[in-house]
């Protein structure tokens, strides 16, 4: 038999982040005592007034299709929210509700990459971006950078990136896995070469409500008129509202792009989950307090691993300002030994670290932060303590 897959689906690589999730579960039914700062998800429960929301949807009768887009209250009430953090009107036909802010990214690059496109991708990134751009027939150009510039690209490495293949730029602020955000200047300058070269801007805000020490998230659609029309900005409700298995993210952008994007979803999956719409609604028009809530235990639980790991000679690659996950430089490790095992790169530390003392992190290598691992500490104050006190007593039995 000589069945072949395709090539896209031989060149996709599977999700670290996930794989590791499914080690970390089988070691805990395994018994073992395993602390995960790899987690991307908030450890809060879905708050009680959204979840009261899916129940009442549910015995309504709110079950059967919706608008391939998403109902039109929803995408209104997503409309009123970015007005009200923005300032930017979108009409609720400018919008999009899809199955997470995963999915509205895909159907973004999917609506405007031909094959050869080439996207602009500044590291560290999100795992999942290159493999998306992949899947959508693109080719992923990546900036490199360090923590110099905290980790944040420059206006000449911008330019350099672009070519005549150039076909979009996936910006994410604040950033998964650094937590930067992109300042203003920085922003204006790539809006500037989208304006000058005439490509797309993707925007991922997922955590635009996770920002700390008064740094606010700014959009690329906020720096001019020319930058709105030429951005799909993406975000859902996961991080701000505990939502990571609702599944409900949304984009918004130029007419024409979100037209594309909803004749795509209606082919590939329909209408997002009814019931998560209504849920989603609730979330956006009921008091916001248990974001705000969140936020400031996540503020607080950075600056409790931040002052830890400088307690123990640990060294975080930049001090994050949003999102809930920081770099730790490993790169005085690189070449030690553990048990006469040789930890020759970041992927390796990770996974002696947690067959050693139990404590998941995720390599910073498919995040393109070669030499780093990246730890969330969406986990509480004694799973911290903990976790940091078995990291120093691991790196220091390294010979």
């Amino acid at each position: 038999m000589s069945l072949q897959l395709s090539d896209i689906a031989k060149s996709i690589t599977p999700s670290a982040t996930l794989g590791l999730n499914a080690t970390v579960a089988l070691l805990k039914a395994q018994g073992e005592d395993v602390i995960s700062l790899g987690v991307g998800e908030p450890d809060f429960d879905t708050p009680v007034h959204i979840r009261r929301a899916a129940k009442e949807a549910i015995d309504a009768g709110k079950t059967r299709y919706t608008d391939v887009k998403g109902i039109p209250e929803l995408r209104q009430a997503i409309a009123d929210h970015i007005f009200a953090h923005k300032s930017l009107r979108y009409s609720p036909d400018e919008i999009i509700v899809s199955s997470g802010a995963k999915q509205a990214i895909v159907l973004a690059l999917q609506s405007v990459l031909n094959p050869g496109d080439e996207v602009i991708l500044p590291s560290p990134y999100w795992i999942s971006y290159t493999e998306m751009i992949k899947i959508a027939g693109g080719k992923p150009v990546i900036i490199t950078t360090d923590p110099e510039t905290d980790f944040l690209p420059t206006p000449a490495q911008l330019a350099e990136a672009v070519s005549e293949r150039t076909k979009a730029i996936i910006i994410n602020s604040p950033n998964n896995p650094t937590g930067t955000i992109w300042p203003r200047e920085l922003l204006a300058a790539a809006c500037e070469l989208a304006r000058k070269h005439d490509f797309f801007i993707i925007s991922d805000e997922i955590y635009e409500d996770l920002c700390y020490d008064g740094y606010t998230q700014l959009s690329p659609a906020q720096i001019s008129d020319d930058a709105k029309q030429r951005t799909i900005l993406v975000s859902g409700f996961s991080k701000a509202y505990a939502m990571t298995g609702w599944r409900m993210g949304y984009a918004s952008g130029p007419l024409f792009a979100i037209k594309a994007m909803g004749s795509i979803q209606s082919h590939m999956t329909g209408n997002p989950n009814s019931i998560t719409q209504y849920a989603a609604l609730t979330a956006l028009t009921a008091p916001q307090d248990c974001v705000v809530d969140m936020a400031h235990s996540f503020a607080r639980r950075r600056t409790l691993l931040l002052f830890l790991l400088a307690q123990n000679a640990l060294r975080p690659g930049v001090m994050p300002k949003g999102a809930f996950y920081m770099l730790l430089d490993v790169r005085p490790y690189i070449g030690k030994k553990c048990d006469g095992e040789v930890i020759e790169d970041d992927g390796k530390f990770a996974e002696m670290l947690l067959k050693k003392v139990f404590v998941a992190v995720i390599p910073g290598t498919p995040f393109g932060a070669k030499g780093f691992v990246r730890l969330s500490y969406a986990v509480n104050d004694i799973q911290i303590s903990e976790a940091v006190r078995r990291i120093k007593n691991f790196v220091t039995g390294l010979e």
